[in-house]
């Protein structure tokens, strides 16, 4: 790969993390030499009129250039903030199509969609953005395939992704992309991430997706459903722990979690499988049973019917390779 350009779009009440979080992903790149003798990517920043910008965390930005005067990057990013949540500058929204125009790559963080998709660039495109934006956002551009549920989601040359850490692991499939496999858990080790996610991954976990629940009786349930996968979790079994009846306990549960505890129960066990096929090099035997599978066709159907994929199709393809020497990531 040739030396990347890189060109990020900076605005009034831009969301810093959106823009710092994949520049950091970008330039650990550049700075370890992932390609021997030269950088792997030149970064640019550029502003309307070339002047500071005012994050919506009140820090100030200072771009390298002005966006009118910039040249046509490989890869175009925009990042979100509030500063995309009203109505949108014109001049910004034709000069972000202007230079998507002649960019390889597309790229969005967060409700930087919402400038994509002013442009023009995403009708006809899956993407996504915040899951606190998606209804917003599914109203005003019915055009666009909207998926609300995935961390990031590439579409040929345009690639979006969800609220603000999102754009970390997106920057970080890019540069699998670019550089490979090793290259990108390399600098996800160096910026002491605890996962390099994929991005069919949710936007919530199980445990933030249900509400929690306002009775202590129904939190330490829970609680002990997230602790103990393969245990007893029947409605019977649950409601006894809360000391209620099973068909009160089913129906404060689903009111205060806002799922059914069967539905929960099942996101949990799979939430569990998914982190330890990930993370683990255990059988997806013995995952089924610490997951709470009664066998493993029971995981198998689980995992086709919630992700599409089988488990050891899941593993393949999200299970980082093996960890790389000292030396290769010191």
């Amino acid at each position: 790969m040739s030396t990347c350009d890189v060109l990020i779009v900076l605005f009034d009440e831009v969301q810093s993390l959106d823009v710092t979080g994949p520049l950091e992903v970008l330039s650990s790149a550049r700075s370890r030499g992932a390609v021997p003798g030269r950088n792997a990517y030149r970064i640019r920043t550029a502003s309307p009129g070339g002047g500071p910008v005012r994050c919506s965390s009140g820090l100030t930005l200072v771009p390298d250039e002005d966006l009118d005067l910039a040249a046509t990057p490989h890869t175009l990013l925009v990042p979100g903030g509030r500063g995309t949540r009203g109505p949108a500058d014109p001049a910004l929204v034709a000069r972000i199509a202007e230079l998507a125009a002649g960019a390889e790559r597309v790229v969005s963080v967060c409700t930087g969609a919402f400038l994509l998709a002013e442009a023009g660039l995403l009708d006809g495109h899956r993407a996504t953005t915040h899951w606190a934006y998606c209804e917003t956002f599914a109203r005003r551009f019915p055009a666009v395939r909207l998926d609300p549920e995935p961390i990031f989601v590439r579409d040929g040359r345009i690639s979006t992704s969800a609220g603000v850490t999102a754009g970390i692991d997106l920057a970080l499939a890019l540069v699998e992309e670019d550089l490979g496999r090793s290259a990108a858990l390399a600098i996800a080790r160096h910026l002491v991430m605890y996962l390099r996610r994929p991005g069919g991954q949710a936007q919530f976990s199980t445990h933030l997706a249900g509400q929690l629940a306002e009775r202590h009786p129904l939190r330490e349930v829970q609680r002990w459903i997230g602790e103990n996968p393969s245990a007893d979790l029947s409605v019977t079994a649950l409601a006894e722990r809360a000391t209620l009846s099973p068909r009160q306990f089913a129906r404060a549960f689903a009111a205060e979690v806002g799922v059914p505890p069967g539905r929960y129960v099942d996101g949990i066990r799979l939430e569990t499988a998914r982190r330890l096929l990930e993370e683990t090099g255990q059988g997806v035997e013995e995952i089924g049973r610490t997951a709470g599978y009664g066998s493993t066709e029971a995981m198998r159907r689980a995992f086709v019917r919630g992700l599409g994929i089988p488990p050891s199709e899941y593993r393949r393809r999200f299970r980082p390779p093996s960890p790389l020497p000292a030396a290769a990531i010191g």
